[in-house]
């Protein structure tokens, strides 16, 4: 009996022991790798002729080349044509049609990957440009939709750049005079991974660089310390340099073999800047820049490739390719199963998710790549494949031979591949609205 009553006594002691030992088996299995940190670096107003490694010579974004020199470089990635749009369709893997209901606004039902990674124990921030709602109207709305912590300017509120308006978890940050809104994001999120560089974590960075300074405000922003705003030109230069403070961070704190890092942006870049404010009105000025020796308009709200081919370059340090190039179709939508995939999260259950995930790109393998993708913006819409552009208004385009789609090739054009290639995308557009919820 006494033996009995001993093993009893030792018993929670002796199960603990176990418990530990199968944590501690399961935590160092060679053979189970582990969930690395996420930091996504969504630029603003940024088309691919921008950045160096595109073969842009109009800017200097050395942080960004070097990201790309010794990361994985995407070719073909897609966002929409504004910037609202393809923060909602990054955010929950889905079409326009299934989450567009007012602009500036995600619906209350959506579920973000903010939310999905912390529902599998990623500690979660977001800082930056959140423009999903005016956050005056719902402070909390950030922390809603799944990031705990937030540093975001209000949109529409206040200025993002010169003595910013900053919501930070919710409360109006105090103290903000003399301050530069870009500094703040970036010093938000570098102290958001120094106090969980032990946990797993997803640091999302939608930069408000490279925006004009209008604010969306009907009255001039703050005028900057030096008398004037800054130019594209400098606040590339702003978006380049705060990039690399994160990449800093991430080398001291050892991180960066653990953490998947992406840079994208949001669309194209703009046809002109607002440069400053002048007798009552913005002045707006023409952007130039050049790839090589072409100069390249930007086209911002438009759906050409001008305006929704976007950077991606990819770069987790040990387990990515160094150096290579991927020329798969990548939609703003495979974000979120991506994601998921790498966090061994599960993604929403009854939820149309129209992505897929490229994780087996990242990691150099061939993975299942796309055949087409789909957009749309105000009131049309098209799918396409790498050579072959097909608008619902009927408008087909061979991109191989026309990329600035002057040439729509007309419905009836007698060649028997065009009239294949028109009726498959056809029945990609029929298909894709029979499932419309």
């Amino acid at each position: 009996m006494k033996n009995v009553n001993r093993i009893f006594r030792f018993l929670p002691l002796l199960l603990l022991n176990i418990s530990l030992c199968g944590l501690f088996f399961s935590c160092t299995n060679e053979n189970e790798p582990q969930r690395p940190n996420i930091v996504l670096i969504m630029a603003d107003d940024v088309g691919t002729e921008v950045l160096g490694c595109y073969g842009g010579t109009s800017y200097n974004t050395p942080n960004l080349d070097h990201l790309a020199k010794t990361g994985l470089k995407f070719t073909n990635c897609f966002s929409t044509p504004k910037c609202a749009p393809s923060r909602v369709k990054i955010m929950t893997g889905r079409y326009q049609f299934r989450t567009t209901e007012k602009w500036g606004h995600i619906p209350s039902d959506e579920i973000t990957f903010g939310q999905v990674l912390r529902s599998a124990g990623y500690r979660t921030a977001l800082a930056g440009k959140w423009q999903m709602i005016l956050l005056g109207e719902d402070p909390d709305h950030v922390q809603k939709m799944g990031f705990e912590q937030s540093s975001v300017f209000g949109w529409h509120e206040g200025p993002r750049y010169h003595d910013p308006y900053i919501w930070q978890n919710g409360k109006i940050l105090e103290n903000t005079t003399g301050r530069y809104g870009p500094d703040i994001y970036c010093d938000f999120l570098i102290d958001f991974i120094r106090k969980n560089k032990d946990k797993p974590f997803l640091a999302y960075y939608p930069m408000t660089t490279a925006h004009d300074i209008s604010n969306d405000l009907p009255a001039p922003p703050p005028t900057a310390p030096n008398g004037r705003y800054q130019t594209y030109k400098e606040l590339i230069d702003v978006m380049d340099f705060q990039v690399g403070r994160l990449i800093a961070v991430l080398d001291e704190l050892q991180l960066r073999e653990n953490t998947l890092m992406l840079f994208t942006t949001d669309n194209g870049t703009p046809k002109r800047f607002i440069t400053r404010f002048e007798n009552g009105e913005y002045i707006k000025e023409p952007i130039i820049s050049k790839r090589g020796n072409e100069t390249v308009t930007g086209g911002k709200g438009e759906l050409t490739d001008a305006g929704t081919h976007v950077p991606l370059i990819v770069n987790w340090k040990g387990t990515a390719p160094s150096g290579k190039i991927c020329d798969d179709l990548i939609d703003f939508s495979d974000f979120m199963p991506t994601f998921a995939e790498f966090a061994k999260a599960k993604l929403p259950e009854n939820v149309d998710i129209d992505g897929r995930s490229f994780a087996p790109q990242i990691l150099g393998e061939k993975g299942n790549p796309r055949d087409w993708i789909y957009n749309q913006f105000e009131g049309d819409a098209w799918v396409r494949t790498k050579e072959w552009k097909l608008y619902r208004s009927g408008n087909l385009f061979d991109l191989a031979s026309d990329p600035l789609e002057q040439n729509p090739i007309q419905s009836e054009s007698g060649n028997a591949r065009v009239d294949s290639v028109r009726g498959s995308l056809h029945a990609v557009f029929d298909n894709l609205y029979q499932m419309k919820n």
